[in-house]
């Protein structure tokens, strides 16, 4: 039977973007830098982003703050922005099943089609114990979907349960996978690197605390 390792995943949305979203903006930047800068004590050895250019540009930035750390950059689709799963009216609260529903059919149909495929190909690469001995940390620069479909996931939540996790721009966020371990979710939404000018970018207004 073959071995496996602790995994610790490090989710992070990327910084503030762009009105366009080609790119991010002075405030992205800034956020990218400084979660750059909380990493670089960390032991990475991966740094996967989402193929649009806000996660791109994220996860550069990020890597430019490491040094000699020995992670690449690793383009990955299902790290990309799109609806992980859309839930059927029945499993949702009947008090609030048709503002949700009407929220995700503004959404493109190729968002909605496509994404189930592309959220069970993200756990499948993501989550998980590691195979071998040695402990992994990797991270994701991503988007809000994606984050609130994996940490669902580490909860055990029902697969719709990933609408209503928000996460802000360049906010970091910690599961653990650990063998014969339930997941465990270490840090939701972390701010402690940005000074309070470059919290709550990307979070809802009524959510923000």
């Amino acid at each position: 039977m073959s071995r496996t390792a602790i995994r610790h995943l490090y989710l992070a949305r990327h910084g503030e973007a762009s009105a366009d979203e080609s790119d991010l903006t002075e405030n992205g930047r800034r956020q990218a830098v400084l979660l750059g800068e909380r990493l670089r004590s960390s032991p990475l050895s991966a740094i996967h982003h989402g193929p649009l250019p806000r996660a791109e540009r994220t996860a550069r930035l990020i890597r430019e703050q490491l040094g000699d750390a020995p992670c690449a950059l690793t383009p990955s689709e299902p790290a990309g922005d799109y609806i992980p799963y859309v839930p059927q009216e029945r499993e949702l609260p009947a008090d609030s099943a048709g503002a949700m529903l009407r929220r995700l059919a503004e959404f493109p149909a190729e968002d909605r089609l496509r994404g189930p495929e592309l959220a069970r190909a993200a756990l499948a690469r993501f989550t998980g114990p590691v195979e071998g001995d040695e402990p992994r940390h990797e991270l994701v620069v991503t988007h809000n979907f994606l984050i609130g479909w994996l940490v669902r996931d580490a909860l055990d939540a029902p697969p719709w349960r990933w609408m209503g996790l928000n996460h802000c721009n360049a906010a970091l966020t910690v599961i653990r996978y650990a063998p014969d371990r339930p997941s465990s979710v270490l840090l939701y939404n972390d701010m402690g690197h940005l000074p309070t000018e470059l919290r709550w970018t990307g979070f809802p207004a009524e959510s923000r605390v």
